[in-house]
Formats: C-alpha cells, structure tokens, sequence
C-alpha cells in the first residue's frame, strides 16, 4: 500500500511566529514544536531560514528570510501565468490576422 504524505501548508505569519517563539522567548524548538503541533523539523528549517537571512551579504551562508521566499514563491507563480497568457495572446493574434485576410 503506497500512501502519499501531504505536508500541511503554513502561512508566512505563521511561521514567523513560531520562530520567534525560539529566537526571541527563549523556547527551545522541541518546546515550539510541541506547542504548536508541529514537526520539530519543520521549526528546524523555518529557524535556519530566518537565521540564514541575517548573515552578511556576499557570503555563502546569505539566504531569504521566510517572508522574502514567500515573495519570491508568489512571484515567480506569476510569471508563469503571465508568460502562459503571452503565449495565448500571441496565438490569437496570429488566429484573428489569418482570418482577417
């Protein structure tokens, strides 16, 4: 039996909390997992996320914070939507100037 796994999605905000949770009061991330009910690795990544954003610019370790990944998710779904209706419009202009002839 092949069961599929579906990672719950949490918001931007959410995240950001549950980091501060570990960052700034002292939880320790098991702590923060616990009480939130999630996985301690998913706490895990979203900390090295944040943590990874606040190394210096030009060095290995620079990286987006979760807000900025959330951004740059959202953009490029849009520019995949935007590139597909580009590739629609050009076929229809194509479709109406041969009809037009």
């Amino acid at each position: 039996m092949n069961i599929k796994f579906k990672r719950p999605k949490f918001t931007t905000e959410f995240k950001q909390g549950a980091v501060k949770l570990v960052t700034e009061q002292g939880y320790t991330r098991q702590a923060a997992a616990d009480s939130l009910g999630i996985s301690l690795s998913a706490i895990t990544r979203w900390v090295k996320a944040e943590r990874g954003s606040q190394a210096r610019p030009g060095t290995k370790q620079e990286s987006l914070n979760l807000s900025e990944r959330n951004e740059l998710d959202m953009l490029r779904k849009e520019n995949a939507k935007l590139l597909m209706d580009k590739e629609i419009l050009k076929k229809a202009a194509v479709f109406f100037a041969k009809e037009s002839e």
